[in-house]
């Protein structure tokens, strides 16, 4: 198998602006509820008693760009009743619409709720990591969308090898149970998975 293509997400970069989301909407045009990308927001902290006053003390927030992770062990792929979810010789884990069922399993099953189900196509979709533009030998639009840069692509080996094996921020989940294909370089505030100190503050928009 060619090397696996893998996303890098830079959190001291990243602003929360949602450019990437919206990209990849407009471009794939997804219909209303479906989103490919997402940018999760998390934050935590408490307030203490100082002198009198109560002020906040370990106060941090931090935005966490996620989409599918073409992950090295897809569960979704193992799931699927009809095969039509199969993963290329670089990585990319991709839905056949035409085999599809609409069944949801791959739903069910991925810990990124990363398949979503089209309710105007009655199947499941999720992002392909614009596999077209890879085949033409460019990048994601989410990444060129980016206006401070916290996104690019590479393969998993030289993303780790140069950022480092951060690959689950909280409040992603534990990574063992599908080996996603991302790297995070974490803000200074950054969680690891499990973390239970902060909590989503824009569940409603995801």
């Amino acid at each position: 198998m060619a090397k696996q293509l893998a996303f890098y997400v830079d959190m001291n970069a990243c602003t929360g602006c949602k450019a990437c989301q919206v990209a990849c909407k407009s471009k794939n045009n997804l219909p209303d509820g479906v989103r490919w990308r997402r940018v999760l927001q998390y934050e935590g902290g408490e307030w203490i008693e100082q002198n009198g006053q109560m002020v906040p003390s370990n106060v941090f927030t931090y935005f966490v760009s996620t989409a599918c992770m073409h992950c090295e062990n897809p569960i979704c792929m193992t799931v699927c009743p009809t095969a039509a979810i199969t993963k290329r010789s670089d990585g990319i884990v991709l839905i056949n619409q035409d085999l599809c069922i609409g069944c949801r399993y791959c739903s069910w099953a991925c810990p990124y709720g990363a398949c979503q189900f089209n309710d105007e196509l009655g199947v499941m979709s999720k992002c392909t990591m614009c596999v077209d533009l890879i085949d033409k030998g460019e990048r994601p639009i989410c990444v060129e969308a980016c206006p401070y840069r916290a996104l690019d692509i590479g393969t998993l080996e030289e993303l780790k090898a140069k950022y480092g094996n951060f690959i689950a921020p909280a409040p992603l989940p534990d990574p063992s149970i599908t080996g996603p294909a991302v790297v995070y370089s974490p803000t200074n505030k950054t969680k690891s998975f499990g973390d239970t100190s902060g909590q989503m503050k824009n569940i409603e928009e995801l």
